[in-house]
């Protein structure tokens, strides 16, 4: 039963880590990769599809942890509280800005790169804290890590100029090949982690894992698959906006 429940939190954590990542990677990037409203767009394009189904993995993740592993809320949430209160405003900034950048305003623009970078600082202190690093070392090198894992994801996703960008770093090795580099490094960061914590003393006895396993992780999986094969195209400056067109008062109010 403890492994059982040490790895359903694992899949979770790490499919968190790899998928988020690379959103909130891309949007630390979102003034580099994208120069003008036009490719702006294209890149706000890239993420919106993703990060709302990756988003349910955190929420997935924490709910298994308040069912299964309650021992964990204190040093994992009430240790971190200066890190979680930063997480949780990073992450309504970031997800305002997607939301509200139909018009192409500055004020999006910035709500999105600082709330994606807001998260990823967030998880620095997080991992530092849970691995005895100083923040001065821990968070530089997860932010570091969110960045590389976001070009990776634009260079697969994008077009034209922002994609000459995201791929520089790919160089001949591949963008496919870069992305499962970086996606392997996110999921392993995040269990080397995880593997500091009490986990196996921290299981509930006769925690209700069948629900999860049969109902909970084929819909997360199963709605990631879905989205990842209907949005595999590239993005390209004429595609529709999967969240919907901004109405014109908000695209004034949000400036050009």
């Amino acid at each position: 039963m403890e492994l059982l429940a040490v790895g359903v939190l694992a899949f979770y954590a790490a499919g968190y880590f790899v998928l988020a990542g690379a959103d909130l990677g891309t949007g630390m990037l979102f003034g580099y990769l994208g120069r003008g409203r036009a490719e702006r767009r294209m890149v706000r394009l890239a993420i919106a599809p993703f990060f709302l189904t990756t988003e349910v993995w955190l929420v997935a993740t924490v709910g298994v942890v308040a069912g299964v592993f309650p021992a964990l809320e204190k040093p994992l949430i009430h240790g971190h509280y200066e890190a979680v209160v930063l997480l949780l405003a990073g992450w309504i900034i970031r997800d305002l800005g997607l939301w509200f950048y139909g018009g192409g305003g500055r004020v999006p623009l910035v709500a999105i790169t600082a709330g994606s970078w807001a998260v990823a600082i967030a998880w620095g202190l997080v991992f530092s804290g849970i691995t005895g690093l100083s923040p001065l070392a821990g968070v530089p090198v997860v932010a570091a890590l969110f960045c590389v894992h976001g070009l990776t994801f634009a260079a697969l996703r994008l077009s034209g100029g922002p994609r000459e960008r995201a791929r520089r770093l790919s160089g001949a090795s591949g963008e496919r090949v870069a992305f499962a580099v970086t996606a392997g490094t996110m999921a392993l960061l995040c269990l080397m982690t995880g593997s500091r914590l009490p986990l196996r003393d921290s299981v509930v006895e006769g925690a209700g894992l069948v629900p999860v396993l049969a109902v909970v992780t084929p819909l997360l999986v199963g709605a990631q698959v879905w989205v990842w094969w209907m949005f595999r195209r590239r993005v390209s400056p004429d595609d529709p906006d999967p969240l919907g067109a901004m109405p014109r008062a908000a695209q004034a109010s949000s400036g050009t």
